[in-house]
């Protein structure tokens, strides 16, 4: 008989689905719907001859035999990067200051980063996450090497790498509509999200009212999941315990946000575009996976 052969493809779908709990989660991770990814794991399910996946309309848990497929398929497509990447690109070496956004794929990120590191194994990076507005400061004035945010201007130059829409979110349970004042979960000022979410309800003649206030996108994502109020944050930012408040509820749209990577000091020139070229590869494969 002979054996079907794995698509890496299916795998990194795969892999996005168990790392990020959810499908409507791994959509994101990946650029695709949810019915897309659904679709994925079935044509995994259907090459394997078992579910890798228990489903239901709460919870998702991988099968025994699932969790034997993890392990190889994080395996072969490690084997799989590294083999493409020692074939087509040369050795990198140095040290690069990055700093990272919060925006920037919150779940999937230090796991991609992982597997560059082991791509690269020459290239040590000196690594500080937080708020955009602060990493561009700080790499204006010279702390970092590159740095990968939020495009806050316009005018802001910069190689985008991605884009992804902003959603209203609120908790699963959440009925749709506000009666009164929206609670909001909101960041200190100055803060890029605090003055979209305000400026959309201004705009649609809504009230507000602070219903939590957080340090960070993560602590705003786990606020809004726990039902202390509503916020904007990017797709990536949807767990399988929230919602989205679409416009047909009466919630304002919104634009796009845009990721941006800020980096040209000829010291690590190479080194930016070695992490930026990997990143983006490995954006452009997610979406096509």
């Amino acid at each position: 008989m002979k054996v079907p052969d794995l698509e890496i493809g299916l795998l990194r779908t795969f892999v996005a689905v168990a790392e990020s709990g959810g499908f409507t989660a791994a959509a994101a991770v990946v650029g695709r719907s949810q019915s897309a990814v659904s679709q994925q794991v079935l044509r995994l399910e259907h090459l394997v001859g078992q579910r890798v996946f228990e489903r239901s309309s709460r919870s998702l848990a991988l099968t025994a035999g699932g969790e034997r497929l993890l392990p190889a398929a994080r395996g072969m497509i490690e084997a799989n990067d590294r083999l493409m990447h020692a074939l087509r690109e040369p050795a990198a070496k140095g040290l690069l200051r990055l700093g990272i956004s919060e925006d920037f794929l919150p779940g999937q990120l230090p796991r991609m980063l992982a597997r560059f590191a082991r791509l690269y194994p020459g290239v040590e990076i000196d690594l500080v996450t937080g708020l955009s507005r602060n990493l561009i400061d700080a790499y204006g004035n010279g702390q970092f090497d590159a740095v990968i945010a939020k495009k806050d201007s316009p005018a802001r130059r910069g190689r985008v790498i991605w884009r992804e829409p902003l959603l209203w979110m609120a908790a699963a349970a959440h009925a749709g509509r506000e009666d009164g004042p929206v609670p909001l979960v909101m960041l200190p000022k100055p803060c890029f999200y605090r003055d979209m979410m305000t400026a959309a309800l201004g705009e649609a003649g809504r009230d507000w009212v602070v219903g939590c206030t957080t340090s960070s996108l993560t602590a705003a994502q786990a606020a809004v999941a726990g039902g202390l109020g509503v916020a904007v944050l990017g797709r990536s930012f949807l767990r399988d315990d929230m919602r989205v408040l679409a416009e047909a509820e009466g919630w304002p749209p919104l634009p796009a946000v845009e990721i941006m990577v800020l980096g040209a000091e000829e010291r690590t020139a190479e080194l930016v575009r070695t992490l930026v070229d990997y990143l983006a590869k490995n954006l452009k494969d997610g979406r096509r996976a």
